[in-house]
């Protein structure tokens, strides 16, 4: 059993959790101040104010966390990311200070296909020991949940190995780990002016070895300009579907692509990216049960557009946020300074933007049942603050380091 008692203010509480917040219901934040929070195992058992603890808990002789003068919020559900690779790209981040874009990048060999020789070159273990720090760090920065694709790969054997190292990760971190096989990232360079083969690979072969050693828990295609097209996101995702891989889809990203589309039609839990989303994007996912999740540090980093949030959002759309955590576009897994990038580069309200982060993006990862806010029941992941005077001064002090202790499955990581 632990305690948390003194909290300055408990974040995110819910009494009946939700499984999204949408609309103009993300301006809002249930609170308690002045609080404590029980934890037994790895359950949350118990919240409240102050005044309200049960008496035979003051005095009881279990493992207690003063927290006076800290908050304490729900982890956070990082719910795209790309964090197992190998080496870093800052050569071609050198390329884009000089003016080239992503697509002139990609069609020298760089991007995608650079990681992917990298990769290759990489041994399983040396991946999984890179892939470990990078764990670690989100960890210690307060996430709590994390969905990693695959798609470095780009063969059917280098695909497995980064789903393997994927698996080797939940098997020994503390965090929650969603698995996703990316195949559809790319083409590969021999597969040029092919590309109709590398995609019935995808299908043929490497989905039902993926399936086949229960590697993966969802299935992804960039459906964009320069990538795949619909029609073949469509193909892959059935195929996905047939061996029980649910649809993620990064879509419009660099066009209106028709992904947003494509992955409403066929039951994606999230489509990613979206920045060209326009009156046809939104009217499709209104009602679905597909999250549009938001990544914002991508933007940031290839000094591209932003989606268009505040028209979304006014729509009565549900939003997540992920960070997109990768080596050629978003070399970042910091989910509070995401936080700060919803809030000063596309007008999101704190309030929007923690509910973002929490509750919708673990809808994103199809884990609201048991993480992202604090509830009777769910997983005991959360993290405490130093002392901070409101919530809002998170995104608002965005370099600053305020995640102080993480408690992941009711125990300090």
């Amino acid at each position: 059993m632990l305690l948390i008692k003194n909290i300055k203010k408990l974040v995110q509480v819910e009494d009946t959790p939700r499984s999204i917040v949408a609309g103009k219901d993300m301006a809002a934040l249930n609170t308690i101040d002045n609080a404590y929070l029980l934890i037994e195992e790895d359950k949350i058992a118990d919240f409240g104010t102050t005044e309200n603890l049960p008496e035979h808990l003051k005095t009881a002789a279990i493992e207690q966390i003063d927290a006076t003068g800290r908050m304490v919020f729900p982890s956070f559900c990082d719910s795209h990311t790309h964090l197992v690779y190998a080496d870093s790209r800052e050569i071609e981040y050198i390329d884009k200070i000089r003016g080239l874009s992503y697509e002139e990048i990609a069609k020298r060999g760089g991007g995608i296909l650079n990681s992917a020789k990298l990769l290759h070159n990489t041994s399983e273990d040396e991946l999984y020991e890179q892939s470990l720090a990078r764990i670690n760090e989100i960890i210690s920065l307060g996430t709590g949940a994390v969905e990693i694709k695959s798609g470095y790969g780009l063969t059917s054997e280098d695909e497995l190995k980064m789903l393997r190292v994927i698996r080797r990760l939940k098997e020994n971190t503390p965090i929650t780990i969603k698995s996703t096989f990316l195949g559809a990232h790319a083409v590969p360079a021999e597969y040029k002016g092919r590309q109709g083969e590398y995609v019935e690979l995808i299908i043929n072969e490497m989905i039902p070895m993926v399936a086949g050693e229960n590697l993966a828990d969802y299935v992804d295609v960039f459906c964009d300009e320069g990538f795949f097209t619909v029609e073949e996101t469509e193909r892959i995702l059935m195929a996905g579907t047939k061996y029980g891989l649910r649809a993620k889809i990064h879509a419009n990203e660099l066009a209106y692509s028709g992904g947003i589309q494509a992955g409403v039609k066929y039951g994606a839990l999230s489509v990613d990216h979206l920045e060209f989303t326009g009156a046809e994007e939104i009217k499709s996912l209104f009602g679905s049960e597909t999250m549009p999740t938001i990544l914002p540090g991508a933007a940031f980093f290839l000094g591209m557009e932003y989606p268009p949030v505040r028209k979304m959002m006014d729509a009565g759309l549900p939003l997540a946020l992920a960070s997109d955590y990768n080596p050629g576009s978003s070399p970042s897994g910091d989910m509070k300074f995401v936080l700060s990038l919803a809030c000063i580069k596309m007008r999101m309200l704190p309030e929007e933007a923690i509910n973002a982060a929490t509750i919708n993006s673990a809808y994103a990862m199809g884990i609201s049942d048991t993480h992202g806010s604090i509830a009777k029941g769910k997983i005991a992941n959360v993290y405490i603050t130093k002392p901070i005077p409101t919530y809002e001064f998170m995104p608002y002090a965005y370099t600053t380091k305020l995640v102080d202790t993480v408690i992941l499955n009711g125990k300090r990581a």
